[in-house]
């Protein structure tokens, strides 16, 4: 199992020269990639550029690129250019956000979701190999049938044309989509003790395809705190896992809240979310089970932090990427070094 940071988009308690800082840091010490997320604020691509010109070894990967947001074609160009750019240290990591980013603020139908992606998915790898882009399908069809458009290839010889694709997954429908057309998944609140039957569902796709599960990289983004007070540090995810299990997405369709019923918290999951949904946030956050955080997290010192490791690489998982919820750079600074001093001693490597 191999070491990953999880960088966030933009916020007040952030500045891009913490990223940098960060990802510099996590490249010193040998973390084998940092990701960046984008939402509806700052983006992915411009982030990942700007750490790849100043990192040397660390891959950079998109957690995610919203499949809404870009054409296929589009998302291809950039993923060549970058991975040229950075000496090929690009991953591509995709994803369908939800339904209110997805119609809110890309205006595109949150509609047959698995389809899409497998298209998507399969005309980015088709630019990539510089094939001549014509494709039939339900929801791409390239060139328009009924307009001067022509079939084109990407326009330049990328260095790879084989970039890793990941795809964000969470139900088991998902899970096996991505086991069967990508290279991995990009995984949030996951539990060992869930990862054998998430696995189960990929193993499925990749079966289904020909492939070996022994060949993909399952990556799990997980929330970490550094202190002697274990729940001290639960709380300081509190709110972050609130805001997830209780509001993004509606009643009718959240994701992570699904992720909680299937943790075995139903009543809980569904308590959070009627109390941040109804403005009631601080109570929301109070309301995550600690046994949830705990179960999803790296918390407490360094010893404990260890033990939490090997039970994530014994459980499958192949890149354990640290979401830092630290209060300043220096504290996050600290937080990469103690880890990956736990991650030498829990002799995962």
């Amino acid at each position: 199992m191999k070491l990953g940071l999880s960088l966030s988009y933009q916020s007040r308690w952030s500045t891009p020269a913490d990223h940098l800082a960060l990802a510099q840091e996590a490249d010193r010490l040998g973390y084998s990639v940092v990701w960046v997320a984008e939402a509806y604020g700052s983006d992915s691509v411009s982030v990942l550029s700007w750490i790849a010109g100043q990192t040397s070894r660390i891959d950079v990967g998109s957690a995610v690129m919203q499949i809404p947001a870009r054409t296929p074609a589009a998302t291809a160009m950039t993923a060549a250019t970058i991975d040229t750019f950075s000496g090929g240290r690009f991953r591509l990591g995709l994803g369908v956000s939800g339904p209110q980013v997805s119609e809110g603020w890309h205006g595109v139908r949150f509609d047959k979701p698995l389809g899409r992606t497998r298209e998507y998915v399969d005309i980015v790898r088709r630019a990539l190999r510089r094939e001549v882009l014509a494709y039939d399908g339900e929801h791409y069809t390239l060139p328009l049938p009924d307009g001067p458009g022509k079939a084109l290839k990407l326009g330049f010889r990328p260095l790879r044309a084989d970039i890793p694709v990941y795809l964000a997954a969470v139900g088991p429908k998902n899970l096996e989509l991505a086991g069967e057309v990508t290279d991995g998944w990009l995984g949030i609140f996951v539990a060992p003790d869930l990862v054998e039957g998430q696995l189960a569902s990929i193993a499925a796709g990749r079966a289904r395809a020909g492939l070996d599960v022994k060949d993909f990289d399952v990556v799990a983004s997980v929330p970490t705190v550094l202190g002697d007070d274990v729940a001290a540090c639960a709380d300081v995810i509190r709110p972050h896992a609130a805001l997830y299990v209780g509001g993004m997405g509606s009643r009718k369709q959240n994701f992570y809240n699904g992720i909680a019923v299937r943790m075995g918290f139903a009543a809980e999951a569904a308590e959070v979310q009627e109390l941040y949904l109804t403005g009631r946030q601080r109570d929301a956050a109070v309301a995550v089970p600690q046994d949830f955080i705990d179960r999803t997290s790296l918390l407490g010192p360094k010893d404990r932090i260890k033990d939490h490791i090997q039970r994530y690489a014994e459980s499958g998982v192949t890149t354990l990427s640290l979401h830092l919820f630290a209060t300043d750079r220096e504290s996050s600074i600290t937080t990469l070094r103690a880890v990956a001093e736990a991650y030498e001693a829990a002799g995962v490597a």
